[in-house]
């Protein structure tokens, strides 16, 4: 395939759904010779921040000279995002040649009476292939929705787990409660390796430590009475970790900090582990990493602001960091969700602050909640929402409706923050000729 039929492909195995479980993958990954078994990981689980847990510690240990893979989703401007070896993203070339082999492989499993993978399963083997092409030192490897069943957990050289915050998304999935999500989500674990963990409420901590002992995996987690913020604006952030007296990152939201901090004691255990990571590697690191869609400021005056919270904890969180640094603003947002996520619950938390709320639909045609649906759940605590009948006239609305000195929030699904992203650069490229 090209690439151009390789994004039919893609397209077109797409619409095959979800399917939790291991064995399709197994199946797909024996016929393309097990390339995950000659391969490192960093695995990530949770609920909120595995995106950014991610870009650190793949930016400290590229800082420590390691040829690193990351494979993540959802992606925020490109498909080719989801695969990246050292910083940078597939070549469509690339893309084209290991989807073509996987590809392959998944017909020949048709022919022989499997049903196709899914198209999350096809990626993730993609991403091995790629990863094991490039000769990486090590991946880390997000999770998709889950743990234990997700297709990212067929690998068996991992070196280290790591638990990001989890909350409440995905319960039809994984489960009604904190706990049964946390439990899925330790899935990840493997006997006897080491397992760092997020700060958790204290029964999603009890579960993570049960499941650890079960498998005999030294169990750390983030100190945060041990976290000090020395300054915190939404452009630079200085902390304090332990032993770590000024630790800088250029990724605004005070939960940051916390991923930032989980990073820190991941080298840590790395550390002990063998791999070499200095302290100013590990400091650069930090400094050096960037994360788009995660509260990235997209213009001033007036401020923009996009951010994937897609789920009421990250809700809450974004309201936060937005009175955090803001005090004194008036608040416009551009909402858009996908339809199986909490919408009310993260409405209830975020929309009384708004002066107005414009409600968008998510590209996902499948999944995106129309905005007229969203607007009319919105309404119950902002009645200033209006439904939009576009992303490009969101955007003009909400920057008529904010003054110089107001902020506007766009959050939600990641899924159309990179067309909001090219809307805005488009539209101060307009302004300045």
């Amino acid at each position: 395939m090209d690439y151009n039929e390789t994004r039919k492909y893609i397209q077109k195995i797409s619409s095959y759904g979800s399917v939790l479980g291991l064995e399709s993958i197994r199946e797909l990954l024996r016929r393309l010779g097990n390339p995950q078994d000659q391969l490192k990981f960093i695995h990530i689980a949770g609920t909120n921040g595995k995106g950014s847990t991610l870009a650190f510690l793949s930016t400290i240990l590229l800082e420590s000279g390691y040829r690193v893979g990351r494979y993540l989703s959802p992606t925020v401007f490109c498909y080719e995002e989801r695969f990246q070896v050292d910083g940078a993203q597939i070549s469509e070339e690339e893309l084209a040649a290991c989807m073509t082999v996987a590809a392959d492989a998944a017909a020949e499993m048709v022919l022989d009476g499997w049903d196709h993978p899914t198209v999350f399963e096809v990626e993730t083997a993609v991403a091995f292939l790629y990863f094991l092409r490039k000769k990486c030192d090590i991946v880390v490897l997000e999770t998709g929705m889950g743990g234990s069943t997700d297709a990212t957990n067929i690998v068996t050289t991992t070196q280290l787990a790591v638990i990001t915050s989890i909350s409440m998304d995905h319960a039809q999935w994984l489960g009604n409660t904190l706990e049964e999500i946390a439990r899925k989500k330790a899935g990840i674990m493997k006997k006897g390796i080491p397992v760092v963990s997020a700060d958790q409420p204290a029964g999603v901590l009890e579960v993570l430590q049960e499941e650890a002992g079960k498998r005999n995996c030294p169990f750390t987690r983030v100190d945060m009475p041990s976290v000090k913020i020395a300054y915190s604006s939404y452009h630079i952030q200085t902390f304090q970790y332990k032993k770590y007296k000024e630790l800088n990152i250029f990724l605004p939201g005070l939960y940051q900090i916390p991923n930032a901090a989980l990073a820190v004691e991941v080298v840590e255990v790395l550390r002990q582990l063998g791999w070499r990571i200095t302290d100013r590697q590990l400091k650069e690191g930090l400094m050096n990493t960037r994360w788009p869609g995660r509260f990235t400021v997209l213009s001033e005056n007036p401020v923009m602001i996009m951010d994937g919270a897609h789920n009421p904890d990250a809700v809450l969180i974004l309201k936060k960091s937005l009175q955090y640094y803001f005090t004194n603003a008036k608040f416009i947002y551009i909402m858009g969700v996908f339809a199986d996520k909490e919408y009310d619950k993260m409405a209830e938390i975020i929309a009384p602050m708004a002066d107005r709320i414009f409600t968008v639909t998510p590209p996902d045609s499948a999944r995106g909640l129309p905005a007229e649906e969203l607007a009319q759940a919105v309404r119950r605590y902002q009645p200033r929402t209006e439904a939009a009948g576009s992303l490009e006239e969101a955007v003009e609305l909400s920057i008529k409706a904010a003054g110089e000195s107001d902020v506007i929030a766009a959050f939600g699904s990641l899924s159309y923050l990179g067309e909001l992203a090219g809307i805005v650069k488009r539209r101060k490229e307009e302004i300045h000729d």
